[in-house]
């Protein structure tokens, strides 16, 4: 494949972790290995209590937990120290560093650009996180990682405003976005918006070659870093990047216009931010404003994003859209996508404007100065109120475009409960089940209950039969899904001797007494049910 015009290679970026010292990338590798510096290590160290508390960004219980390890153990003077360098930004001798990482040394972690002087003292403050992050392996012991992931130091870690060009770290959004993605072998993935590359390490342990696309050169600086330190656990040879890797710098899909990907994935900078005349896009949070006026940045990848897929290939995001007073929350999103494209949305939350300006403002540390929070907390209303905005949805999409022509589905729904996470494997089976009732004639399957389902009954004292009968799935989206009567009988025999169509018959008999009945309204308002249920994982075909 040639090389794009839009190909990112640098490995000295300022500001950045350095990433063309190879030698001191594999010495620190090895050292944080040594001093067991894992997501079980730190948690050993700190005990589960000031372990969670870390995760809320509480630093203090982890202090004093590190400090109770190293009483009772000197051995664990070295994975202390690392602990406060990086997760409690705690500055540290260079001495004790020396010690810690002995293969490295305090030299090399200032040669690679992770920790700098402490102006008028003898220490060492790390100039970026860099956290252990990984994934459990599959029943098999394939697919599992343990990796150290470089990010810009988080807003609880250093005082002032976060800068424009922030390089976020393992945040909520991206783990999100990872439990949603469902893992399928692909030929090429996209990454689009890296950041510090959480989705591109995902991506390499199921796909061929993955392309990371950024606005921020710093953002792909990290990125960059971040693989080649992992090189080992992400299956990447270091002196052949590109066979694996492709970093592009540019916006939205202009880096990869004219390519077909088999999955996109997205944690794109949808977060809604007020505009004022002559904005220079320095001035924004390259992380998370996209720079279009409300939620254009959403509704352009909706848009256009079907144009990089493959057939058969998907996209999966996260964003946000507006709502405006008296319209349903899918309306803007359903004007979004195109004809002859699969769509499903989930909304997995709807909040005020006020509540969407304080998380935001609070994200970034704005809130240390009391004019500037004021002053920007009134930009946010006076820029919702423009557009007549009541809400700000949040929640998944998922977009596809289909392998061969035929009628696109589109699916809008809303769910705010808790769901099993990770979705993304039950999300994928839910478009198999789509592709199997495209196929197949709903009359002539043998079907059978889900594992995962279980019937409800609700009746008054008394009562001869039930006045509800619900079933609840157990897993994925966690569905409930009322029945009549008619359709309970339905799913109790759904043991896969008969087919739909003989169920739907022997139930139609037995109903069809009464003068009033309509046998082909009541078989066809029944199969069609069924097949609902199969659509949301309730019934399954069995297999042949």
């Amino acid at each position: 494949m040639p090389e794009s015009p839009y190909e990112f290679t640098a490995g000295n970026t300022p500001d950045a972790p350095r990433s063309d010292l190879p030698d001191l990338l594999t010495a620190l590798a090895a050292d944080l290995r040594a001093v067991e510096y894992t997501l079980d290590g730190v948690a050993t160290l700190l005990g589960e209590s000031a372990y969670t508390a870390l995760n809320r960004d509480q630093t203090i219980p982890a202090l004093l937990a590190a400090e109770r390890a190293v009483r009772r153990d000197e051995a664990a003077n070295a994975l202390a120290a690392v602990v406060r360098l990086w997760l409690l930004a705690e500055p540290q001798p260079k001495e004790t560093l020396d010690a810690a990482l002995p293969g490295l040394r305090a030299e090399g972690l200032l040669a690679l650009g992770l920790v700098e002087p402490v102006p008028g003292t003898a220490l060492l403050a790390a100039k970026a996180d860099l956290r252990p992050y990984g994934w459990d392996a599959n029943e098999d012991g394939s697919g599992g990682a343990e990796l150290w992931v470089a990010s810009d130091l988080a807003a609880h870690q250093q005082e002032g405003v976060l800068r424009h060009d922030h390089v976020l770290g393992i945040g909520q959004a991206s783990t999100t976005l990872v439990q949603t993605t469902f893992r399928r072998h692909t030929g090429r993935a996209l990454d689009l918006g890296t950041g510090c590359g959480i989705q591109a390490f995902h991506l390499l342990h199921h796909c061929e070659h993955v392309t990371a696309t950024d606005i921020s050169e710093r953002a792909l600086a990290f990125t960059r870093f971040n693989i080649l330190l992992n090189a080992q656990a992400l299956s990447v040879d270091p002196d052949r990047l590109a066979d694996r890797v492709s970093m592009r710098l540019g916006s939205l899909l202009e880096p990869v216009a004219g390519e077909e990907f088999g999955l996109v994935v997205s944690n794109p900078p949808f977060v809604i931010t007020p505009r004022s005349a002559g904005e220079d896009s320095s001035e924004q949070f390259t992380y998370r404003d996209g720079g279009l006026p409300g939620d254009g940045i959403v509704a352009a990848l909706v848009a256009e994003l079907p144009a990089v897929l493959a057939p058969g290939g998907t996209a999966q995001m996260l964003g946000n859209w507006e709502v405006a007073g008296g319209t349903a929350w899918q309306e803007r999103p359903q004007a979004w996508v195109g004809s002859g494209v699969d769509a499903w949305f989930i909304q997995r939350e709807l909040v005020s404007p006020e509540e969407y300006a304080e998380t935001w403002l609070r994200d970034a540390s704005e809130g240390r100065d009391k004019d500037h929070y004021r002053d920007a907390y009134a930009a946010y209303l006076a820029d919702f109120a423009s557009r007549n905005v009541a809400g700000i949805g949040f929640g998944m999409v998922l977009l596809r475009r289909p392998a061969s022509p035929g009628q696109a589905f589109h699916r809008f729904e809303e769910i705010t409960y808790p769901i099993e996470q990770p979705i993304g494997p039950h999300l994928g089976a839910a478009l198999e089940r789509q592709d199997w009732l495209a196929a197949n004639r709903i009359e002539d399957a043998h079907l059978l209950v889900a594992d995962d389902v279980t019937e409800e009954r609700h009746q008054r004292p008394g009562a001869e039969h039930p006045g509800v009968i619900l079933l609840r799935q157990g897993a994925g989206l966690r569905r409930t899904n009322l029945l009549s009567t008619e359709l309970a009988g339905f799913v109790s025999a759904c043991d896969g001797d008969l087919t739909a169509g003989q169920i739907a018959g022997a139930l139609e008999a037995l109903l069809g007494g009464e003068e009033t009945f309509d046998a082909g309204t009541f078989r066809g308002g029944l199969l069609a049910e069924a097949a609902n249920l199969v659509r949301d994982g309730f019934l399954i075909p069995a297999m042949e």
